[in-house]
């Protein structure tokens, strides 16, 4: 009877090791911190205020951004920090207005710029072949 009674008493102990969880997680969190500000897209503009609707589409619209500087840049493209010349633009919006032609396009102009850039960029847009240009702006403050 002994035999039996011994058998019995060893004991396996289950714990669970969460040091390697805690490790993974540590290094997820750093990834996401780090890449986080690099999922921005597209140029820092500052836009004007304005009260407006906001719009809604399935896919996201052409946006042509123009920054306080006069550089264009279209937000589709592969680089899309990078400024794009003019002549290039009518181009590559109009092959992108061909293969969706309900797409939304919009400008976004920095509020320091003259108006005849917003202008030029809107006739620009239009030669490509967009049918309504809209214009971007921010939603003022409420200081009440």
């Amino acid at each position: 009877m002994r035999r039996v009674a011994r058998r019995f008493k060893t004991t396996t102990s289950v714990e669970i090791n969460i040091v390697p969880y805690i490790d993974v997680m540590l290094v997820l969190l750093i990834i996401f911190m780090v890449t986080a500000p690099l999922l921005q897209q597209g140029v820092s503009v500052d836009l004007p205020k304005a009260q407006a609707k906001a719009l809604t589409q399935e896919k996201d619209p052409i946006i042509l951004s123009i920054d306080s500087e006069g550089q264009y840049y279209l937000n589709f493209v592969s680089r899309p920090n990078v400024p794009i010349d003019k002549k290039l633009i009518s181009q590559k919006v109009q092959n992108e207005i061909k293969d969706n032609p309900k797409r939304k396009v919009l400008v976004k102009g920095d509020k320091n710029i003259d108006y005849g850039s917003v202008i030029q960029a809107m006739v620009l847009l239009q030669r490509a072949g967009a049918d309504q240009v809209g214009l971007m702006t921010e939603k003022p403050v409420d200081k009440s």
